[in-house]
């Protein structure tokens, strides 16, 4: 599934060729997504300007003069810019055709994404309860500590809950986990302040090495312009369970936490 690196590498890569652009059409060819894909959006979408493209956590905003398209990737669609009337190929279920000649098109093999319409996205059901987003002002060590006071859940999934922090998926709680040295089994209530503000900093340092790298290419993800992105290329744990540790030379194991493959350094990690 694509992850806030990858979500924010599609949001750059589309950006500059929507922002200022009119809709000239919109062409929907399959509704059936997570959620149906409103039947007025043609209505609704053509002819305005696209004032902005944004993200909240893992969804793209679209703005437009009098509404914004709320779009999620799910587990295996994309946005890419193509030129506009290219014939559409499987799983290709929806183009927003441009004034510059370009489409925008959403492609979907397992239809699990959402492309839906608000006058007020922030409100949204989808995204009004989200908790700050990791590379902002708002996310540090001490929320992490303060809101894992008490609780008795293992450190990975409560810092992969959206309501905590947004965009900390499978690959990147693993990776800042084991940079951090903290094992992920750990009950969260039981992790110092101190080594919450060391997460934390690892947590917005792994997220933006990804993010400049393109993402991560994980089965099919890629990014607006087509191509994947190579941050896999420098994972430490994720995926490695069984191979050796590149800090202490161990032997990595992996585990099941939360129905997530986990894996981590018996060493290094505690």
């Amino acid at each position: 599934m694509p992850e806030l690196p990858e979500v924010e590498t599609t949001r750059r890569g589309i950006a500059p060729h929507l922002e200022g652009r009119r809709v000239t059409r919109v062409i929907v060819r399959e509704r059936r997504l997570r959620w149906p894909v409103p039947e007025d959006l043609d209505v609704r979408l053509s002819g305005q300007r696209i004032l902005r493209v944004g993200r909240r956590a893992k969804y793209l905003l679209i703005e437009a003069e009098c509404g914004t398209l709320i779009g999620h990737l799910g587990m295996s669609g994309s946005l890419r810019l193509i030129e506009a009337g290219l014939a559409a190929e499987k799983h290709a279920h929806v183009d927003i055709e441009l004034d510059s000649g370009l489409a925008l098109r959403y492609h979907d093999p397992r239809r699990f994404g959402a492309l839906l319409w608000s006058a007020n996205p922030l409100e949204h059901e989808l995204l009004r309860r989200l908790g700050p987003e990791p590379l902002g002002e708002a996310f540090n060590g001490e929320r992490l500590y303060q809101l894992s006071r008490g609780r008795s859940m293992a450190v990975k999934p409560f810092i992969m809950d959206n309501a905590v922090v947004v965009g900390v998926g499978n690959i990147y709680a693993t990776e800042a986990l084991f940079a951090a040295g903290i094992d992920p089994r750990r009950e969260a209530g039981s992790i110092s302040r101190a080594r919450y503000l060391k997460l934390a900093e690892e947590i917005r340092r792994i997220l933006a090495a990804a993010i400049d790298c393109g993402g991560t290419t994980l089965r099919d993800f890629v990014g607006g312009d087509g191509k994947p992105g190579y941050f896999q290329q420098t994972l430490l744990a994720y995926g490695r369970g069984g191979q050796f540790c590149t800090v202490c030379g161990g032997t990595l194991r992996e585990v099941k936490l939360g129905q997530r493959a986990s894996v981590y350094c018996p060493r290094c990690q505690r």
